[in-house]
């Protein structure tokens, strides 16, 4: 480790309730959810016909349309979030430094979209069980392999370092961006552009969530479907989207006039080894990396200033996470607003770790936490202050942002503002 320090330079985003980086803040500060009736696909047949979608046309956003067409919906997003995040952060990538700019990018499905699209089109919704291999489309094999996501954004933007996908689930965004902050503090690139994109909702993912009951069965009022914290809440709302940012050395950023959004100081992650979908109460493996995080960050839980929740609006997971800041944060817990943005723009699964982690950057630029929408009626169990139904203004020199999915993966992450940065 040679403890070179990482900011976020730039930031890009596509999210449902708006195009961008200044409509995605916009709306999760509004506190105006972005969820609806599915318009994909006729969701009649399912149990949870609630999500939150991008309102995305991919020539409309700047793409070339035999991209659009080529290319699957979730990598759609990424070349977008990545051309606005490259845009804002305006780096300087040459033939001669290329070697050093990476891409890590975070997805937890891939490219489902055009994988079902394929599969009904070769098999006759699903009535044939032999299917003509040569009848499939000549990207099948990039729809396959979801590194192809990250290979795409690394040609597009003519960098030529290491290039992954993360795929850790719920936390594939948050994951991916830890990862890519640890390849620039280890020395071996100077840039990384980083994030996570996801497409899922599709027939397969909404039967999946479907035969679990995870997805929220409020139909009838989509609009205040998604309820973090809150007592009547019934399940998560399915999302869509794409957050990508770019990671720099703090000197070298500096160096080159660059706005800093604020700086990550530290990143762990644990799983629990316990249960592929169960959280165990006490919320400790989460507490665990919340606590780890803070260490690398050389910080006392007390430096924080708000907490950006993973909040699904699933019972388990608000209970577990409740207890896992109390159990972190101790007595400060009382005292620090936590909020769920979830509760705008649905759960993108592996893309909504890196669109809480933006949210928490602009938090710090602007002095202003979201609030959780959708929490009319305050759960006994949770008694920790979850902002309802209102931003609020609060100078915010640190924020947490926590994250947990399917497999037991638990992740945090510590943003702070620089010394010397101004508020």
């Amino acid at each position: 480790m040679t403890g070179r320090r990482v900011v976020i330079t730039g930031i890009g985003a596509v999210a449902p309730g708006g195009h961008g980086t200044k409509a995605f803040w916009e709306r999760v500060v509004s506190g105006i959810p972005a969820t609806r009736t599915i318009t994909a696909f006729d969701p009649t047949p399912f149990r949870s016909r609630v999500a939150a979608e991008c309102d995305f046309d991919g020539v409309r956003a700047g793409l070339a349309p035999e991209d659009v067409r080529r290319l699957d919906r979730a990598a759609q997003f990424a070349l977008v979030a990545a051309r606005e995040a490259l845009a804002d952060s305006g780096p300087d990538i040459t033939e001669e430094t290329a070697h050093r700019v990476g891409v890590a990018l975070g997805t937890a499905v891939g490219c489902t979209q055009k994988l079902e699209e394929e599969y009904v089109a070769r098999s006759d919704t699903g009535r044939e069980w032999l299917v003509d291999p040569t009848a499939g489309s000549p990207h099948l094999y990039d729809y396959f392999v979801p590194s192809s996501i990250a290979a795409e954004v690394a040609r597009d933007a003519g960098a030529e370092g290491p290039a992954t996908v993360v795929s850790a689930g719920c936390t594939s965004g948050l994951d991916a961006v830890g990862y890519a902050c640890e390849l620039i503090r280890e020395g071996i690139t100077d840039i990384m552009i980083t994030g996570g994109t996801d497409a899922p909702i599709a027939p397969i993912t909404v039967a999946c969530f479907d035969a679990i009951k995870a997805t929220t069965a409020r139909n009838d009022t989509p609009g205040h479907a998604s309820r973090p914290f809150d007592r009547t809440r019934d399940g998560f709302v399915l999302g869509e989207g794409a957050a990508v940012l770019v990671l720099e050395e703090l000197d070298a950023a500096r160096a080159r006039g660059a706005t800093i959004h604020a700086e990550i100081a530290g990143f762990a992650c644990r799983g629990n080894a316990h249960h592929m979908t169960g959280l165990r109460p006490d919320g400790r493996e989460l507490a665990a990396a919340v606590t780890a995080a803070l260490d690398e960050a050389r910080m006392d839980p007390t430096a924080v200033a708000y907490v950006n929740a993973h909040g699904t609006a699933t019972r388990q997971n608000d209970l577990h996470e409740t207890a896992a800041i109390k159990h972190a944060l101790g007595d400060h817990a009382h005292h620090v607003p936590v909020s769920s943005i979830k509760s705008v723009i649905g759960h993108s699964l592996g893309a909504v770790g890196s669109l809480e982690i933006a949210a928490s950057a602009l938090v710090i630029e602007h002095g202003i936490v979201p609030p959780t929408a959708g929490l009319y009626e305050p759960d006994p169990l949770l008694d920790l202050d979850y902002v309802p139904l209102t931003a609020r203004e609060r100078p915010t020199g640190t924020v947490l942002t926590v994250g947990s999915g399917f497999g037991g993966f638990q992740s945090a992450m510590v943003l702070t503002r620089p010394e010397g940065q101004p508020a």
